[in-house]
């Protein structure tokens, strides 16, 4: 039997499932994979280069980014083609696992926005390595690199990628090529924390 939104938002108000403000969820989703989630994705999308012209001379930017239902997007920086946002974003992760989708848009003041080119990102490997990190022996301080992935056809990475734990987290940089426009890239930094460490988290985390 589904819980009701009531049962759901008073697991809200508990902390047995909290919500990030910055993240749009459809209520029928959240019934459907209330329960079912196995991680919480936080995504700090770093900077972005050499982003294309999307007004006279500059553009506007900012980014979207989408894992299923759920969505959130940062600030808007003026009249910059490389900028630097430095935030960050959280997901919750369910089974199965989909594809971190990103989105970059020119802010228009009396016109709708303007596109400036779209990424993803395959979070197969970050998982993999999540669910590995229990065998993982690790000294506080130290760095170890558990899987490499590298660029092909089928993503969007400029260079190779390593997923990493670092002081008990499992963390991957990632460079991106944006798709669809002349030019442009995404830097990111992925970190996964598993559903056993939600009700710990700040009530406005996740």
């Amino acid at each position: 039997m589904l819980p009701k939104l009531t049962e759901i938002n008073l697991a809200l108000q508990s902390g047995k499932i909290k919500s990030d403000r910055r993240v749009k969820r459809d209520p029928d989703s959240l019934v459907r994979t209330m329960g079912e989630a196995i991680g919480r994705l936080k995504v700090t999308v770093v900077r972005g280069k050499l982003l294309v012209v999307r007004d006279f001379t500059s553009s506007d930017p900012y980014v979207v980014v989408k894992l299923g239902n759920q969505m959130a997007k940062t600030k808007v920086i003026n009249s910059c083609l490389n900028p630097v946002w430095n935030e960050e974003l959280n997901f919750l992760v369910y089974n199965p696992i989909g594809t971190l989708k990103l989105e970059v848009f020119d802010k228009d003041r009396f016109k709708a926005d303007d596109k400036m080119g779209n990424s993803h990102v395959d979070l197969q490997p970050l998982a993999m390595a999540a669910r590995m990190r229990k065998v993982v022996k690790g000294e506080p301080g130290m760095e170890t690199k558990m899987r490499k992935v590298v660029p092909n056809k089928e993503n969007c990475l400029v260079r190779d990628s390593c997923v990493r734990y670092v002081d008990g987290e499992v963390v991957q940089d990632v460079c991106l090529r944006l798709r669809d426009v002349e030019s442009g890239e995404l830097d990111l930094q992925l970190k996964w924390v598993d559903v056993t460490s939600l009700s710990n988290m700040p009530s406005e985390s996740v």
